[in-house]
C-alpha cells in the first residue's frame, strides 16, 4: 500500500515503491527502444504563452518566479512548469528540425505538474513517457495504427490488470455533427467528453443548452457516441444512423484501419469507442484513451492522439501522433491494490561480514570482487558477532551473507535456508533471481 503524501499531490516512494515504479519505466523504456524510438529530454520549464496556445487549461498551470524578484529576473517572466510532454516537444521539433530525420520517433519520459485536484491516479507532481512519430509536412496514417499496437504492447508487460484501448476519431465525428446541422464541433464534443462522469440526460442538456441543438439532433449524437465494436462492425452502424459527410467519410476509414489491423494483432485489447473525444484542442484525427478494465474510475491510463497543426515553422508543418502514458497514476493503482510485490527492498545481493575491525579492507577487496562481475555486494559497519551481522542481513532483506576465514578461504551463507558453502570471490555467483530485487505480479 502506497503512503500517504505528506504535501498533497506530490507523490513519494518508499525503496521497494520505487522499485515498482524503476521496473515499469524499464519495460516501457525497453519496449519503446524495440520499436525504434529514440530518447529525448525537454527542459521543464516553457514560455506561457506556448504552453497556454493549445487548450483551456491556463488555471492548472504552474508560474516560475524567484522569490525576490528584481530586475535581472524580468527575463525570466513568463516562464511556467510543462503540464504535459507534448506541447513541448513540438516545439522541440521546430527547433531542432534541422538536426533531426523524419518521420522522427521520440519516446521521452520525464516530470510534469499540473495544479489540479489531487486524488488517487491524480497528482500535481507526477511522470508521463510519451512516444510520438512527427513527420516533416507529411505523416503515413500508417503510424496511427503503429503507436496503437506499440502501446498495447507497452501495457501488456505492465503488472497490471486488463486494459482496454479505446479509439475514436475526431474527423469521424466532426464530420457527423456537420451533417447532422451542428457546425460548433468543438462545443459538441467538449459536452460528448463528458458522457461517463455526467450521464446521458445531462450531456443531452448542454447540447441543447450551449449548442442549440434540437432533440433530433442531440438523440443522433448520443446514439453514436454509444456505438462501441472491438472489430470494424461500427461502420455499418454509423453507417445506419443516415448521416453524410465527406469529413465523416474519412474518419471512418481511419479509424477502421486502426480496429481492424488491432483486433488481428492484439484481439480485445483495442475498440472503437465513438464516445471518446479527448478535451485538448489539438487532436485532429484519431484518439486514443486506455482504461484499466474494473478500474474504470481511475481514468484514463494512456491517452493521446493524431495532430496535424501543432507543430509548425512558417508554411512547414510537422504532423505527428503520439500517446502518453501515466505512469504515476499507474503506479499508484499498482501500490493501492498490491498488483505486484517485490522480492526485496534493497539492491544488496550480498552482506560482506566482518571478523574483526581489522578485516574491513579485506572484506572490501571481496565486495569489490563480487561487484565487478554485476553482483551487489556491502560491507558490514562493525564486527559485531556474527548472529547480529546476520539478523541485520535479515532486517534489510539481503539473501547471502559472506564469511572470511582466518586461513583465507571463504563460505557464503544463504540465510533463507541456512545453506551455507564454499565460495571464490572471483567465480561465486547467486541464481539469477536473486541478482537483482524482482518485480512480480501479485
Amino acid at each position: 500500500m502506497a503512503r500517504k503524501a505528506s504535501l498533497s499531490g506530490f507523490p513519494e516512494w518508499l525503496p521497494e515503491e520505487r522499485l515498482i515504479e524503476l521496473h515499469v519505466l524499464e519495460v516501457l523504456q525497453r519496449t519503446f527502444e524495440l520499436h525504434g524510438f529514440s530518447s529525448i529530454e525537454t527542459r521543464a520549464v516553457e514560455t506561457v504563452d506556448h504552453l497556454l496556445r493549445k487548450g483551456e487549461i491556463d488555471k492548472e498551470v504552474y508560474a516560475v518566479s524567484r522569490l525576490q524578484a528584481d530586475e535581472a529576473s524580468a527575463s525570466e517572466s513568463g516562464l511556467a512548469l510543462h503540464y504535459d510532454l507534448t506541447v513541448p516537444f513540438a516545439r522541440y521539433v521546430v527547433e531542432n528540425a534541422g538536426h533531426l530525420a523524419f518521420p522522427f520517433r521520440r519516446f521521452q519520459i520525464q516530470k510534469c505538474w499540473r495544479g489540479e485536484r489531487p486524488q488517487e491516479g491524480r497528482a500535481r507532481e507526477f511522470t508521463q513517457a510519451d512516444i510520438d512519430v512527427v513527420g516533416d509536412g507529411v505523416l503515413p496514417f500508417r503510424y496511427d495504427v503503429e503507436l496503437a499496437l506499440a502501446v498495447v504492447e507497452a501495457l501488456g508487460a505492465l503488472p497490471i490488470p486488463d486494459f482496454t484501448l479505446r479509439v475514436n476519431n475526431r474527423k469521424l465525428a466532426e464530420g457527423f455533427y456537420r451533417g447532422i446541422g451542428l457546425e460548433d464541433t468543438a462545443a459538441v464534443l467538449r459536452s460528448i467528453d463528458k458522457l461517463e462522469k455526467i450521464g446521458a440526460e445531462k450531456v443531452g442538456t448542454l447540447l441543447r443548452d450551449e449548442v442549440g441543438a434540437d432533440d433530433d439532433q442531440v438523440r443522433l449524437a448520443l446514439e453514436l457516441a454509444g456505438i462501441r465494436t472491438s472489430d470494424t462492425s461500427f461502420v455499418e452502424r454509423v453507417r445506419a444512423l443516415g448521416v453524410t459527410n465527406d469529413l465523416l467519410d474519412e474518419g471512418l476509414e481511419e479509424l477502421r484501419q486502426v480496429v481492424g489491423e488491432a483486433s488481428r494483432r492484439a484481439p480485445g485489447r483495442v475498440v472503437a469507442d465513438l464516445s471518446i473525444a479527448r478535451g485538448l484542442d489539438y487532436y485532429t484525427g484519431t484518439v486514443y484513451e486506455t482504461v484499466l478494465n474494473g478500474h474504470e474510475g481511475l481514468g484514463s491510463i494512456c491517452s493521446g492522439g493524431r495532430y496535424d497543426s501543432l507543430a509548425r515553422k512558417g508554411n512547414r508543418t510537422f504532423p505527428g501522433v503520439g500517446l502518453s502514458i501515466g505512469v504515476t497514476r499507474i503506479v499508484s493503482r499498482i501500490l493501492s491494490q498490491g498488483f505486484a510485490t517485490v522480492s526485496r527492498s534493497v539492491p544488496t545481493a550480498v552482506l560482506v561480514t566482518l571478523a574483526d575491525d581489522d578485516s574491513w579492507s579485506q572484506a572490501q577487496d571481496v565486495a569489490a570482487a563480487l561487484r565487478s562481475r554485476g553482483i551487489s555486494a556491502e560491507v558490514a559497519a562493525g564486527a559485531e558477532k556474527f548472529g547480529k551481522q546476520i539478523k541485520f542481513a535479515d532486517r534489510r532483506g539481503i539473501p547471502f551473507v559472506w564469511f572470511t576465514s582466518p586461513d583465507g578461504s571463504h563460505e557464503v551463507k544463504d540465510i533463507r535456508s541456512g545453506d551455507q558453502i564454499a565460495a571464490d570471490p572471483a567465480a561465486w555467483t547467486p541464481p539469477a533471481e536473486d541478482l537483482r530485487p524482482v518485480v512480480a505480479t501479485a
